[in-house]
């Protein structure tokens, strides 16, 4: 609201104890961008006439707007504050304001956050939960209008001081900062649909002990984990047995009478990157369709303004400044969407884009990503017709959350602290020693130094008679997320390898074919699966090597595979190791779950300490000699 000059003199002057003057002002009412020739005035309880009218505010409807001047204005001409004159000179000027036509409504929107929640743990880049929370705090005021929401992989592969916890921090400081709602992503399956239920609906975990141990005020009132007071939302998994979505398709925010509805979904290819055992029992639709069945159904409810929160992304150039092109499997999908969506916010690929892309009818409609982390979040302004209900325009930034230059919101630094607090001992553990930094980084091949180590530690917990008799491990690519660092001495943590290796897979050994082993590598490029996205190159124990080529056909595209030296027989029957994840046909890999004489062994973390104390001068990087790419 405006002050005139004069008023805000006076007040200054008179101090807040001190009655101000009422009287004439130097400036007129001006309602929008509209001028009037009444004179605005300080009234008698000190307020103003344009300070009175509230033009500036938000308005749902222009009737709305009219009713309040007119109210307004009638009660200050009783008072003998306006006269009749001036009163219809501002309905006329309200009338003619267009205010209240338009509605503007601000979207906070993360995504792939995965349970970041301790500053630069993992990464100097990661600014934690408490400097997000100031962001979006500052974001919210300056539009009361607003909602927060997520994209996916709000937990799941998280550092340890949230994954530990069974990623209960999470969600309790995402309870704290009040996000709204949160569409499934694929890692929120990675402990299967009754831990994710759990996630949601609280109560603490049947039997892990570090479950359940937040501060009293998280707490619900019998001292559980009190679950996510913001809606997850799930319009493409439905349980097979009766139809039903797994959580609500939709979630729906009223902003003074124009409802925007909020649809969100994980990408229809979950089953093939998660546990299968986690998602038995579930369906995953196609992501378009899914939509688009549903916005017949949210007109019905007079719900025209409609926002897709998905679990899946792409890649652009000169995203977050601009968008000259973009790629990836969230093109496919945005240009079969009815034109009646209005704004696409998603993730899955840990980008950071703001783009325009076609939908189904050619028009255009804003497709955005944060990136990951939390390390950016996306500052969304939609316009709202008032009258039509629907979205006029949008426009974006994405923003950087900072970290040393964003100041951490005290509502958040308690919790974090808390669970840091509780984590230290486990997390300072050492296990063992390394002779420099190991980098997941993979080479032209597919091949990294860490990879190497992970699937000899792995072969070396399955090698022995009473282990599994195993002779060669693989490690799937997406399973080590993050380098192992060079400590001082070398040392390395429980907390280093937790960070590496946090999905807690168990060890599985089978007997396979050589003919299933030449399919499992045949398995691991997109394009001869249908798929878009990247390669999965597993990693190999020492030992075991092969070539591949990239132009061969599918099918066609690996040769040599030898285990030491030896080229492996098809006929013959060979005992590999894998985790869990990947025995159960993770990645696309499906032929493993043919594999046969199945005998389960320890935690992946385990193995690799094991590995670690068993080489107690230091463990080298792995020689990235194994896979070659021949073209």
């Amino acid at each position: 609201m405006k002050l005139t000059a004069l008023a805000a003199a006076s007040l200054l002057s008179l101090g807040a104890s001190a009655a101000c003057v009422p009287g004439g002002g130097s400036g007129t009412v001006t309602l929008g961008n509209t001028a009037t020739t009444v004179p605005d005035r300080v009234l008698a309880d000190c307020s103003t006439v344009d300070g009175r009218i509230a033009d500036e505010q938000a308005w749902g409807s222009q009737a709305a707007f009219l009713a309040h001047v007119s109210s307004v204005t009638l009660a200050l001409q009783q008072q003998g504050a306006l006269s009749a004159a001036e009163r219809v000179r501002l309905l006329t000027a309200a009338r003619s304001s267009n205010i209240g036509a338009q509605l503007t409504v601000k979207l906070i929107a993360i995504n792939d956050f995965h349970g970041n929640i301790k500053p630069f743990e993992g990464s100097s880049s990661n600014p934690g939960v408490a400097r997000l929370a100031t962001r979006i705090k500052a974001l919210k005021a300056a539009n009361p209008l607003h909602a927060v929401v997520s994209a996916g992989d709000l937990i799941g592969a998280s550092p340890l001081t949230s994954a530990l916890f069974k990623d209960e921090p999470t969600i309790e400081a995402m309870n704290r900062i009040g996000i709204d709602f949160n569409a499934v992503g694929n890692h929120e399956f990675d402990e299967g649909r009754a831990e994710l239920l759990r996630m949601k609906h609280g109560g603490n975990h049947p039997s892990d002990p570090y479950s359940g141990l937040g501060l009293p005020v998280d707490k619900r009132a019998d001292g559980q984990f009190a679950g996510a007071k913001f809606d997850f939302l799930a319009a493409n998994v439905t349980d097979a047995a009766t139809g039903r979505t797994l959580f609500p398709a939709y979630g729906v925010k009223d902003f003074l009478g124009t409802k925007v509805a909020f649809v969100g979904m994980t990408l229809e290819g979950t089953p093939s990157i998660v546990s299968p055992a986690g998602v038995a029992g579930l369906s995953f639709a196609d992501e378009a369709d899914t939509v688009n069945a549903l916005i017949p159904q949210l007109e019905a409810e007079g719900i025209k303004s409609v926002v897709v929160l998905i679990h899946e992304g792409g890649s652009a150039v000169n995203g977050t400044g601009g968008c000259p092109s973009i790629s990836g499997a969230i093109v496919g999908i945005v240009n079969r969407l009815d034109p009646r969506v209005d704004l696409v916010i998603s993730g899955h690929t840990h980008q950071a884009y703001n783009c325009m892309v076609a939908k189904r009818d050619g028009s255009l409609v804003r497709v955005t990503s944060s990136g990951q982390y939390a390390r950016n979040l996306g500052d969304i302004d939609l316009t709202l017709n008032t009258s039509t209900k629907d979205v006029v325009s949008t426009s974006a930034t994405i923003l950087n959350t900072g970290t040393t230059s964003t100041a951490e919101d005290p509502a958040l630094t308690d919790l974090v602290a808390h669970y840091s607090n509780l984590s230290v001992g486990p997390a300072s553990r050492v296990i063992g020693k390394i002779t420099a930094a190991i980098s997941r980084s993979s080479n032209a091949a597919g091949e990294s130094a860490l990879g190497d180590v992970i699937a000899d530690a792995q072969l070396a917990a399955t090698r022995s008679a009473s282990t599994g008799q195993a002779v060669v491990a693989f490690m799937n690519p997406g399973g080590i997320r993050a380098d192992l660092p060079f400590n001082a001495g070398g040392l390395v943590t429980y907390g280093n390898a937790f960070t590496v290796q946090p999905f807690g897979n168990s060890l599985v050994t089978m007997t396979v074919s050589g003919a299933q082993i030449k399919t499992l590598l045949e398995s691991q490029f997109a394009n001869c699966l249908g798929q878009t996205g990247f390669d999965r190159i597993l990693q190999v124990s020492a030992g075991f090597s092969y070539s591949w080529s990239a132009s061969a056909a599918c099918g066609a595209k690996v040769s040599n595979i030898a285990i030491n030296g030896m080229p492996v027989d098809p006929l013959a029957s060979y005992r590999i190791t894998v985790n869990s994840f990947l025995a159960d046909g993770g990645d696309a890999f499906a032929v493993l779950t043919q594999g046969s004489q199945r005998l389960g062994g320890e935690v992946d973390t385990d193995a690799f300490e094991k590995y670690l104390q068993a080489n107690p001068s230091g463990v080298a990087p792995g020689p990235m000699n194994r896979i070659t790419r021949t073209n």
